[in-house]
């Protein structure tokens, strides 16, 4: 097929979300013999190998100026490759009426739960542009398929919801035993509601744990900290920070459940990869959430401290419930698979090619 190219500059060097989402897909874009903008080597495909500079796993200076080399940086390699198309991972694009777009857009909760932060200026100002340039716009839920069409007024025909899936060869029924932990994987932003999930757990016997898996942030993590020393929690609270991907099956296998109570995500990654160890999900009644967890999992207000404390309390106690949830999360995680996904989005990158 030839003259895709494929913007991989924002794949992390520990990836989580945008970037496993980007990863996991490629191998399935291989027929459509794509060019890929990455700062390392991929079997098997065509390179424009990019400064990995670009590619710096945090910061804001980094991020600003990967921005700053898609707008002006991309369009030159779009017309010196002789490209017909651009796919984007997320919606990271130049806007450049002579390139031709396809984007992912995975959530807009930089504008549903507003702050004072460059995410929110650039989902503000940057993306409705992006999004409006683009021939066709990808999400990964209803939920965000809905906020594209409030927030940036696009037509319904010009987006295509495709489900996410999660690594069948990985993330297998956990065969050992489970501990006394319960577990959030995510890095610690805002959104993902720490601070009353911490609460929650507070109420819960001195003899069970909580697992914190995720990259730190620089002003929400300090927080957390001072919230578990305060409640006198610290050898009770663990802050894991990044956790290898080889590492997470036995992580999630031995929780008594993931406990994932964001106010706001546009899937929600980490409840497939519960569902598939066999480990019960305490997951919030908002956004996608529903649409991953169907009626495998609890649902609480994640507003709740209360809700959340009742869930995870229930869990404890109910042995015959998790038996059920773990069967349930069998049966719903089937759903999902990322050759489905890759199957999707070739077809859409087919019709602008």
């Amino acid at each position: 097929m030839g003259n895709l190219l494929v913007n991989l500059a924002m794949v992390l060097r520990q990836p989580t979300g945008i970037s496993t989402y980007a990863l996991s897909l490629l191998p399935h874009l291989r027929s459509l013999q794509p060019t890929l903008l990455s700062d390392r080597l991929y079997d098997g495909f065509t390179h424009q190998l990019i400064s990995h500079k670009l590619c710096s796993d945090r910061g804001r200076r980094a991020r600003l100026r990967r921005l700053y080399w898609t707008q002006t940086q991309i369009p030159k390699i779009y017309r010196r490759l002789n490209s017909r198309l651009l796919f984007s991972p997320a919606p990271e694009a130049p806007i450049d009426r002579h390139c031709r777009l396809v984007v992912m857009v995975h959530d807009l909760r930089p504008l549903k739960l507003p702050s004072q932060s460059w995410q929110t200026y650039y989902f503000r100002w940057v993306v409705p542009k992006v999004v409006a340039q683009a021939s066709h716009v990808i999400c990964n839920s209803e939920a965000t398929a809905a906020d594209l069409c409030d927030f940036y007024q696009l037509p319904a025909q010009k987006i295509t919801p495709i489900y996410l899936g999660y690594d069948r060869q990985h993330y297998q029924p956990w065969q050992g035993k489970t501990g006394n932990y319960f577990l959030h994987i995510g890095q610690q932003f805002p959104h993902k509601n720490l601070e009353r999930l911490i609460r929650a757990f507070a109420q819960l016997p001195a003899d069970y744990q909580l697992y914190l898996a995720g990259s730190r942030h620089p002003s929400e993590t300090p927080r957390l900290e001072q919230l578990v020393q305060s409640l006198g929690l610290q050898e009770r609270v663990r802050l894991l920070r990044y956790v290898d991907y080889a590492d997470l099956p036995q992580l999630i296998g031995g929780a008594i459940a993931l406990v994932y109570p964001s106010l706001w995500e546009g899937f929600g990654l980490p409840i497939l990869e519960a569902m598939a160890c066999g480990t019960p999900v305490i997951t919030s009644n908002c956004s996608s959430l529903p649409e991953v967890g169907g009626e495998a999992v609890l649902y609480v207000d994640p507003y709740q401290v209360e809700a959340i404390a009742s869930a995870m309390k229930s869990l404890i106690s109910d042995g015959s419930l998790r038996a059920d949830l773990r069967q349930q999360g069998f049966a719903q995680v089937q759903r999902f698979n990322w050759e489905k996904t890759g199957k999707e989005t070739c077809e859409i990158l087919k019709q602008f090619l």
